[in-house]
């Protein structure tokens, strides 16, 4: 066969594909529209999102991907169709930390797909404040980056707050240096986050030693400050660059290729297991010496691993403090109820924040 006629044939059959893969997405719309009837019917008419059922139909696509495509890739595709079905049944309305373009509204998109309504809010509070009177359905913050530590605001807020922890985001943070200049020698000035420009640092020493570097509020407002001042870039995220229509001159400009920065999703509903799952705490003991030992003893006894402790002052008292927990599995676990249930008969105060999916990708 000829070469032409080898490329009609594969791109008749792509076409054929791309009928069936039309038609399969809109009967999968067209049930999902169904579920809603359902709930409604049901009396569920307050929110349609699931995360559980979420994570595990994600978690199926990964475990049954073939190839080529990467399970990321595939990851990200049904996400995308999981995030438009749901936005037929009920829009979801999401609070993230702004203003827009910055990684946390990346990460809202990262973990409900873009087909959200996407509320930019200028400080972590509103956000808690936002979601518990209302306002939004859920929530996104940072806690904590693998560089710069944890986001202290973000634990202080969950200390007086009804709200739960419904989902996790972890995001790889690639700084790219975005400008509506084509040429890299025409920048004369660069605007970001002072942290992002101190990630940066080495970057910007060997291809850009003479520009300005510019700290601003957010790597947002740097974005919109590159898109209006003559001769000048942004080092921000690709949300940036497509809000405030700026050319990526260079990717991944970051000096450490391992930035990650994990984020939280807060909303009112508990979530249940999948089989994958972390448990966050807020724990307080009494000041004395094995306190600490004796509070976290329970979960050697029933072999539960600990991902995360941090200790933060409890605002009750001088030199008092309480400590924000991780660990692995759900509230719903056997070992993990009765490690909870030894956990209070040791520990002054027990808050359970949630248990929740462990982040997919």
């Amino acid at each position: 066969m000829k070469t032409g006629d080898k490329l009609r044939e594969l791109r008749r059959r792509i076409d054929a594909i791309d009928a069936e893969l039309l038609r399969l997405l809109n009967e999968r719309a067209e049930l999902a529209l169904q579920v809603a009837e359902v709930k409604r019917a049901a009396g569920d008419d307050d929110c349609f999102y699931r995360p559980d059922r979420e994570a595990e139909v994600l978690r199926r696509i990964k475990a049954k991907n073939p190839g080529p495509l990467d399970d990321d890739v595939a990851v990200r595709i049904f996400r995308e169709i999981m995030s438009a079905c749901l936005a037929l049944e009920k829009p979801l309305q999401v609070a993230f930390l702004g203003p827009e373009g910055t990684f946390t509204q990346q990460a809202a998109y990262k973990h409900f797909g873009q087909a959200i309504a996407a509320l930019p809010l200028p400080a972590v509070d509103e956000i808690f404040r936002a979601v518990a009177g209302g306002a939004c359905g859920y929530g996104v913050v940072p806690v904590e980056n693998s560089t710069e530590g944890v986001v202290t605001h973000t634990l202080d807020s969950f200390l007086n707050t009804s709200l739960l922890i419904s989902g996790e985001v972890v995001l790889r943070i690639h700084h790219n240096l975005m400008s509506r200049r084509a040429e890299l020698q025409a920048i004369e000035e660069v605007f970001s986050h002072q942290q992002s420009l101190a990630q940066c640092r080495e970057w910007l020493d060997r291809f850009l030693p003479h520009a300005k570097r510019t700290p601003v509020s957010s790597n947002a407002e740097g974005a919109r400050l590159a898109a209006i001042v003559p001769n000048s870039a942004a080092i921000a995220g690709e949300v940036a660059a497509r809000l405030y229509e700026l050319d990526v001159l260079e990717s991944s400009i970051e000096d450490d290729p391992d930035n990650t920065t994990r984020f939280l999703v807060i909303g009112k509903q508990p979530v249940g297991p999948t089989g994958d799952d972390k448990t966050s705490l807020v724990v307080s003991t009494r000041n004395a010496p094995g306190a600490l030992y004796r509070l976290l003893q329970p979960f050697a006894d029933h072999r539960i691993s600990m991902s995360k402790i941090e200790s933060r002052p409890s605002r009750q008292g001088m030199w008092e403090y309480v400590f924000f927990i991780d660990i692995e599995g759900h509230r719903d676990d056997v070992r993990v109820t009765e490690a909870l249930t030894a956990l209070e008969e040791r520990a002054q105060m027990v808050k359970w924040l949630g248990s929740y999916p462990r982040a997919v990708i």
